[in-house]
């Protein structure tokens, strides 16, 4: 039964995550705001993470489940690199901000999206004692903030201060390694319950 809920929380909040940044792929292509494709490498990271979960939990391994969570730090800590190179590289070569409303509108399409992930796996997490799917509902539960911070960089370029989006690509980026730190230290002190 653990396995079973398992592997339909994971799955459940992959679809969330992968129809939230499908979404704001669209909007990206339209817009090329370094603070939304910071968002949304991190989201489609966020999803990615679900497959080795779901993984661990078709095995029924609690090994598995917990190499699957230092995975997910290690995507989490993949998507603050991606993130952090794509701020500095706006900051040297500066673009405009065209479609801010859009722009604004994407980022409460993330903040939503990780909210409804975070509530599945935290849940869930409690529920089947899973480290990893706890530290990966926190992770999604922060993303969620970091994509009202998209929302932050249309309303501040909108105002025309035009660096602010490079600058609040930056801050994701510190909050992304933050959510590093807090997951890593999650699955590294869980010591997993016996297999029943």
């Amino acid at each position: 039964m653990r396995s079973r809920a398992g592997v339909k929380t994971v799955s459940l909040s992959l679809a969330v995550l992968l129809i939230t940044a499908a979404a704001q792929v669209v909007i990206y292509l339209a817009t090329s705001s370094v603070a939304l494709l910071a968002d949304l490498v991190h989201n489609f990271g966020d999803a990615l993470t679900a497959l080795p979960l779901g993984v661990a939990f078709l095995l029924r391994s609690r090994l598995a489940e917990r190499a699957a969570g230092y995975f997910v730090v290690a995507t989490i800590f993949t998507s603050a690199c991606v993130a952090g190179f794509e701020a500095i590289n706006r900051l040297v070569h500066p673009q405009a901000l065209t479609h801010l409303l859009a722009l604004a509108l994407a980022g409460a399409v993330g903040f939503i999206g990780n909210e409804l992930a975070a509530q599945i796996r935290l849940r869930a997490g409690e529920r089947l004692d899973s480290a990893a799917v706890v530290a990966d509902g926190n992770h999604a539960r922060v993303d969620g903030f970091v994509s009202l911070a998209v929302v932050a960089s249309a309303a501040v370029v909108a105002i025309g201060v035009p660096i602010a989006d490079p600058l609040i690509g930056l801050g994701i980026t510190l909050v992304i390694l933050r959510v590093t730190w807090q997951s890593w230290q999650t699955v590294r002190r869980h010591e997993p319950a016996p297999s029943a």
